[in-house]
């Protein structure tokens, strides 16, 4: 599922923000839509232009409220719903990760399947930059793959010099890439949380079952292309996009 709002504040309007001549909502649900690894790919929104624009790609739509403090929410509302009774295994997807990889979505994927409630990915940070800036979400874990915790300060703090590169191109220096599995169960006491003093403090919704005490996995995937936060990003995503070779698909109309 692929959680989109408009109230973006350092993007507004993120998910019809164009790129290529595409809004970028559209190149995220392509990307899912292509993954083998996936069954079925939803967009969860609040907002009638979101769900209008989907709807000339082809897309999938559940509506939701818009009263949501989080996409992981606003994905439950949509998985309690009986259409989508019979999956066990959810995936959000973030709606501003036009250069999602499958491999990615696996490796969440299969640590569900090996027993974790909660999954997710982080790959090295690579820059002394990353490590400090707070738009780049850090995260901690111990050698089994559990998170110890998620923040936008630098963590882990070396005490007597910075971190060179080369340290940075490697755990423990590690970025969170914000794509979740969880399981059904998981997803429903997730949610069943009351907004978490930590999760308030740092605004990154897997606080909250973190400090409540769940199991959350991370595993660890190859260097990963950045989302789309601010106007800068999506200037960047385009000329990456551009280097890859990507195109807008041409007109399709109906479903796909």
């Amino acid at each position: 599922m692929i959680p989109a709002r408009l109230a973006s504040t350092r993007l507004p309007d993120k998910p019809l923000v164009s790129l290529l001549g595409r809004p970028l909502i559209e190149w995220v649900w392509r990307r899912a839509h292509a993954m083998s690894v996936l069954d079925d790919v939803v967009v969860a929104t609040d907002d009638a232009a979101v769900a209008e624009a989907c709807g000339r790609f082809g897309a999938r739509v559940e509506m939701t409220r818009t009263d949501h403090p989080s996409g992981t929410d606003r994905i439950a509302e949509v998985v309690a719903r009986p259409a989508w009774a019979d999956y066990p295994v959810i995936v959000n997807v973030q709606g501003d990760e036009p250069l999602l990889r499958e491999e990615d979505v696996a490796a969440a994927v299969g640590l569900i399947r090996a027993g974790w409630p909660v999954a997710t990915c982080a790959t090295p940070l690579g820059s002394i930059e990353a490590l400090s800036d707070p738009s780049v979400v850090k995260v901690a874990r111990t050698r089994e793959a559990r998170a110890l915790y998620f923040s936008r300060a630098g963590i882990p703090h070396r005490r007597d010099a910075p971190p060179s590169r080369r340290e940075l191109e490697a755990a423990p220096f590690l970025r969170h890439i914000g794509l979740y599995a969880y399981t059904r169960r998981a997803l429903q006491a997730w949610v069943a949380l009351p907004p978490s003093p930590l999760e308030e403090l740092e605004r990154l919704e897997q606080l909250r079952p973190l400090e409540a005490g769940f199991d959350i996995g991370v595993a660890v995937v190859e260097a990963a292309e950045g989302g789309v936060d601010t106007p800068a990003d999506a200037l960047r995503m385009e000329r990456r996009m551009t280097e890859l070779g990507l195109t807008p698909v041409p007109e399709r109309h109906g479903t796909t």
